[in-house]
């Protein structure tokens, strides 16, 4: 495998925390507050992004949020072809989703591939009366019919090319890096 190196920065924890802030009233508003919504995380980045998004919506509307968050390892179109992680993660989720608007929370949309994963989950748990997607970063290069609702930012990239979510709770600072493989320009 080949190494990568960062091609450029395309956010800091400022605007990490600018972006975040805008989709939690977004997803207020377009809700009409709070009192059917549900967020779930998908491992792991999704998880820690829809934590502080519950965060920043109790300080700003005063309610809790209810929180989830979901590995869709198993329910990936790519399961028998991919290296699996020894360490799958619980899906854990509010009581009942059945009547809420279940808010999908992600790191980087890319294929559509692992949202797909987490709908299929998803609906084993019930069903919703509405499912959106907040990604913080959208790069483009679909294979499915997928768009996310509240975007933090759209980031044209090359196939070749890999968005790189950090994030504090993982242990570093936070921000997000293109990388590329090493020899390419």
């Amino acid at each position: 495998m080949s190494e990568r190196r960062v091609k450029a920065e395309i956010m800091d924890e400022t605007a990490i925390d600018r972006v975040l802030s805008r989709i939690a009233h977004e997803i207020v508003e377009r809700n009409k507050g709070t009192h059917t919504l549900v967020l779930v995380g998908i491992q792991t980045g999704g998880v820690h992004l829809a934590g502080r998004l519950a965060e920043k919506i109790r300080k700003h509307e005063g309610a809790a949020v209810p929180l989830g968050e979901m590995d869709v390892t198993l329910y990936r179109d790519d399961f028998g072809r991919r290296a699996i992680s020894s360490k799958l993660r619980p899906t854990i989720l509010p009581e009942s989703i059945e009547e809420h608007d279940v808010v999908l929370v992600d790191d980087v949309l890319f294929t559509g591939r692992t949202i797909r994963a987490a709908l299929d989950h998803l609906i084993d748990y019930g069903r919703p009366r509405s499912i959106q997607l907040a990604v913080l970063i959208d790069r483009g290069h679909r294979d499915l019919p997928i768009r996310a609702d509240y975007v933090g930012k759209n980031v044209p990239t090359a196939l070749k090319e890999r968005v790189d979510v950090q994030l504090r709770e993982e242990g570093g600072g936070d921000r997000v890096v293109i990388l590329e493989e090493e020899g390419t320009s």
